[in-house]
């Protein structure tokens, strides 16, 4: 039975954990605290590129003979680029381990525990799971369905539109909900547009006024590959990567410029609407994308609703008026009774600057 003062701790290793986000993909962004006697002995995470794990930043500070390691995820048990942290962890002595989850992968998937348990280690699960999981919940979604978790992000103004009729957008929010956009953004793997915004908007992707050289990779949905490699993105492929999911139809031209480039191209299935959702987020589980942030533009974000396939919405509403001549934010979604309307349960609200940021997350009943 967990205590008060273990769900501190794990608390605290939790929010550790999240500094890693956006960092450590494909590996679960995982945080370790060391405690002997109520003290605080050592804090570690999962360095960026997934290693060294959280375990071993923290053992390495101090000695955690007859300490209790509160980990944020079963501790790995099978022989990779580094020796499991199970047996890190009962090497080091530790009399007590604390964890918030099981690791799904099947090749720890309880192992870590018995591991622990065989050498003699206390073992305590399920501390501050809920919590957990939401932290990693792009890691277990794409063990569990093979996808990124997806967090559609829509900058809208009081009615819904995104750009004026003469195609205006400049900026509908407010500097501070524009800088928030740059913190989600560092916070997830990938970025993800259109083939519509990436023409329109010649947008850059990275993450800006944080003073971090950390960047997403930069994603374009762009079946026909009919962007422009002289734009802002295929200028600076070489110092930050970009993705070009394509069709089959995919211009040959094209594929050899922004190869040439230096830019991945990743062909999807596709039908004459453009990429298949699904199968594009297979895609991109496949390459180990576990966070996925869309940007836009309207008919991605309708394909992606459509499909069922948002789970996370971050609404920025700005305190203005265009009109139905403006631009919507979204392309046609085919709903002809609310029952078929996707559904979202609001989850936080907050006044960012002038503006108000409403998060949402998809209910599945």
């Amino acid at each position: 039975m967990a205590c008060e003062r273990d769900q501190h701790f794990m608390r605290l290793a939790i929010r550790l954990g999240a500094r890693g986000l956006g960092r450590v993909w494909p590996n679960p962004a995982v945080g370790c605290v060391l405690v002997r006697g109520g003290r605080v002995l050592a804090r570690g995470w999962t360095q960026p590129g997934g290693r060294p794990h959280a375990e071993a930043i923290a053992l390495a500070k101090c000695d955690a003979r007859g300490a209790t390691a509160y980990v944020s995820l079963e501790p790995c048990a099978h022989h990779g680029l580094t020796p499991p942290c199970a047996q890190t962890l009962i090497n080091s002595g530790v009399v007590r381990v604390v964890t918030a989850l099981t690791d799904p992968d099947p090749r720890v998937s309880g192992r870590g525990h018995a591991m622990l348990r065989a050498a003699g280690v206390e073992v305590l699960e399920n501390v501050e799971a809920e919590a957990a999981r939401a932290l990693n919940a792009g890691f277990l979604m794409r063990l569990s369905q093979g996808r990124p978790w997806v967090t559609l992000k829509l900058a809208l103004t009081l009615d819904g539109r995104i750009a004026t009729q003469t195609d205006e957008s400049r900026w509908i929010t407010c500097p501070e909900a524009r800088r928030m956009v740059h913190v989600l953004r560092a916070r997830h793997d990938a970025v993800l547009v259109g083939a519509g915004t990436a023409r329109a908007d010649d947008p850059d992707l990275r993450v800006r006024d944080l003073g971090t050289t950390h960047h997403p990779v930069r994603i374009v949905a762009a079946p026909r590959l009919d962007i422009p490699v002289e734009g802002r993105l295929g200028r600076t492929v070489q110092e930050v990567p970009v993705w070009l999911l394509h069709g089959a139809t995919a211009d040959q031209d094209a594929r050899k410029r922004w190869s040439g480039a230096g830019a991945e191209l990743l062909e999807c299935a596709a039908t004459p609407e453009g990429l298949v959702p699904d199968a594009m987020l297979q895609t991109l589980g496949q390459r180990g994308i576990t966070r996925l942030f869309c940007e836009g533009g309207g008919h991605l974000a309708a394909s992606l609703l459509r499909a069922g396939l948002v789970d996370d919405l971050i609404v920025f509403s700005a305190g203005k008026m265009i009109g139905s001549e403006g631009r919507a934010g979204l392309a046609q979604l085919g709903v002809t009774r609310l029952a078929d309307a996707p559904h979202f349960k609001l989850t936080d609200l907050r006044q960012v600057g002038a503006d108000i940021v409403h998060t949402w997350t998809r209910q599945t009943v």
